[in-house]
């Protein structure tokens, strides 16, 4: 209550520091390199991962050193590989759903999303966002065949050098608020995998904008989410 209250308060301040910020904070593009592919090997395996600047690579200078270049080289090892990466720079969750909503059916096994920090920065409701995610989810499921899901979870907001304080605080509330409460929805769905994107808060791991990950923690992204794959998936 304390913190609403506090938030409340700080109102103003929060929007003229969000305008400044938006407009002071360095824009890094979207790193080239392939959004899809495909590797013989092992058993087949589709893929899709569907997200925001982040599940984009932002932050890395070609897609090799970013989410979708690290883990498909991990699962390249083990499996037969489909896989196709529908990421962009700015996008909601329901943003994203309207753009999967636009393609073409295509099976895939797995799925890994990462959305929700535009969400948080766009003041999108708690509430609001979980029925967003969960319309994602059926989504996945009813149009794409999907039949296990990697949900991340948000980043440590609150450790964000590029957001100034207040501003800093109060978004890094709002993406702990997120992140809890997806992570007990998740709880409900044997189908879900939630993962934690909590593992570092080291400013040193970021990219040079100070908002977007760095390859380190790219990398420890892509072998967690592996894990998961690893550990869940049957075949």
């Amino acid at each position: 209550m304390m913190k609403h209250i506090a938030s409340a308060l700080l109102s103003p301040l929060l929007l003229a520091q969000g305008v400044v910020t938006r407009a002071t904070t360095l824009k890094l593009p979207e790193p080239p390199g392939a959004r899809a592919g495909h590797a013989a090997g092992g058993q087949r395996l589709r893929l899709l991962i569907a997200g925001d600047s982040s599940a984009a690579g932002v932050g890395t200078a070609h897609q090799d050193q970013a989410l979708a270049g690290r883990l498909t080289k991990m699962l390249e090892q083990h499996h037969a590989l489909d896989w196709r990466l529908e990421a962009k720079t700015g996008v909601t969750t329901k943003t994203t759903i309207k753009r999967l909503s636009n393609l073409p059916p295509q099976p895939f096994d797995i799925a890994l999303t990462s959305l929700g920090v535009n969400d948080v920065t766009s003041h999108r409701g708690v509430k609001p966002w979980l029925d967003d995610q969960q319309q994602l989810r059926q989504l996945l499921r009813q149009k794409f065949g999907v039949s296990m899901m990697i949900i991340c979870g948000l980043p440590p907001v609150h450790g964000f050098p590029a957001l100034p304080q207040p501003l800093r605080w109060h978004l890094g509330w709002r993406a702990s608020l997120f992140d809890q409460t997806l992570q007990e929805t998740l709880s409900l769905e044997p189908d879900t995998h939630f993962l934690s994107l909590r593992f570092t808060e080291d400013p040193d791991t970021m990219a040079e904008d100070g908002f977007h990950p760095g390859p380190r923690v790219y990398q420890e992204w892509a072998r967690r989410a592996f894990e998961v794959i690893a550990r869940h998936w049957p075949h």
